[in-house]
């Protein structure tokens, strides 16, 4: 008998027969012989349904009476799932995140797990129950409050509750089959990649890979959480998320991620001193705000420039931010583009291999696709460049480093 965690998204359990379905599921594990802790997501469209009546009553609403109302989704969601699981004739528990011990931040609507004391669930799991826990929440440290942990939320949920647990496999139940070499909604000959590796998901979640959550496959590689992303209605194998896949030493290039979501800000004439990049990023940080790609250099004029980028949604606050120590920058101008997109190529084997920026941008440049800003790691080459060019950019991209063909590679391993 093993453990394993399995988490179920909100398209997964969008209506009453997805819920049978999935519940089926769920008792099949647990008749195979395995313990189960599932973790589920609000129904279908819920979550927005609950932002818009925050919506309809305030243009601001409190940040923590949002987290008491978006809770609710979740928790809804796992009392349904234990009511198909009863009528399939097993015992089943469902938990909110306070009373599974998942334990925040005090950060309302970004909570972040600081601890888990899941002596509760253990003790369901030893009586023969499965557990079901409402993904995407927690309860702070400092107040007692409840807490929600932001964008996919109930995978971070689902990675930590098995790391904490120490379950044997993760399962990552959605409405995809896997992860792709790149979004076959933009390049159609795109390929199902049977492994990669805890790093390389790290680098497409955080490039605009939107299969996986950023913060769970961090936890999954701090944790070493095998993780396995699979469709919620069909019965094949997915993709498998391990701490290092067999041919890591040869695959160049194991696939692409763009994102079309984000902003660029631009700090021109920033006064040429230490201290003015920790000034900004702090502030910016001191708003729990995310920012990306990062440059600076000299400015044409006096001083320095500073661009980076920073998530759609979150481009008026940083400019506010910014504007809100004009006078301790002493900056000349401060600009944005909110027509920006971003494409990344990720392959463990890119490390070793040279070569590879220049075939990116040559390919790039032929298509006649300017390159804004460039930024690296080890694994990864991200451009940013106009948001009307990036679906082009991906496929061209995807043929020229032949990426269909590596995932028939790594399927054949």
């Amino acid at each position: 008998m093993g453990l394993r965690t399995m988490k179920f998204g909100g398209s997964s359990v969008a209506d009453a027969d997805k819920i049978i379905t999935v519940a089926k599921r769920i008792a099949a594990a647990r008749e195979a012989g395995d313990d189960v802790v599932a973790v589920v997501s609000a129904r279908g469209k819920t979550t927005d349904g609950l932002v818009a009546m925050a919506n309809e009553i305030s243009d601001r609403p409190d940040p923590r009476e949002m987290d008491m109302l978006l809770s609710t989704g979740e928790r809804i969601s796992c009392a349904l799932m234990a009511m198909a699981l009863h009528d399939l004739g097993h015992e089943a528990i469902s938990f909110t995140g306070s009373q599974a011990g998942i334990l925040t931040d005090g950060s309302h609507t970004k909570a972040k797990i600081m601890e888990i004391r899941a002596e509760r669930l253990r003790e369901a799991l030893d009586g023969g129950a499965i557990v079901l826990v409402a993904g995407f929440q927690g309860v702070s440290t400092d107040g007692r409050n409840v807490t929600t942990l932001g964008r996919g939320g109930s995978d971070t949920t689902a990675v930590a509750l098995a790391a904490a647990l120490g379950a044997d496999v993760c399962e990552i139940y959605t409405d995809v089959t896997g992860v792709f070499t790149a979004d076959p909604r933009v390049e159609p000959g795109a390929r199902k990649l049977p492994l990669v590796s805890h790093e390389e998901m790290l680098e497409m979640a955080a490039t605009g890979s939107k299969v996986l959550a950023l913060r769970s496959v961090e936890f999954a590689r701090r944790h070493d959480v095998p993780l396995h992303v699979r469709s919620s209605f069909l019965p094949e194998d997915g993709t498998w998320i391990t701490k290092e896949t067999p041919d890591m030493e040869n695959a160049i290039v194991t696939g692409l991620s763009h994102r079309s979501d984000e902003a660029k800000v631009m700090v021109s004439g920033v006064e040429n001193r230490p201290g003015v990049a920790a000034q900004i990023f702090t502030a910016l940080a001191d708003r729990n705000l995310n920012v990306d790609t990062i440059i600076q250099n000299q400015s044409v004029g006096e001083g320095a420039d500073v661009t980076f980028t920073v998530p759609l949604d979150e481009l008026r606050p940083a400019l506010e931010t910014i504007e809100g120590i004009r006078d301790a920058l002493g900056y000349r101008e401060l600009t944005s583009d909110d027509q920006i997109g971003k494409v990344t190529l990720i392959g463990a084997g890119m490390k070793s291999e040279p070569g590879v920026a220049a075939k990116m941008f040559r390919v790039l440049g032929e298509q006649g696709i300017n390159l804004q800003m460039i930024d690296t790691s080890t694994i990864r080459i991200t451009v940013v460049i106009d948001r009307r060019e990036v679906e082009r950019a991906v496929r061209a991209l995807h043929d020229a480093f032949d990426l269909a063909g590596e995932a028939a590679r790594r399927a054949d391993v």
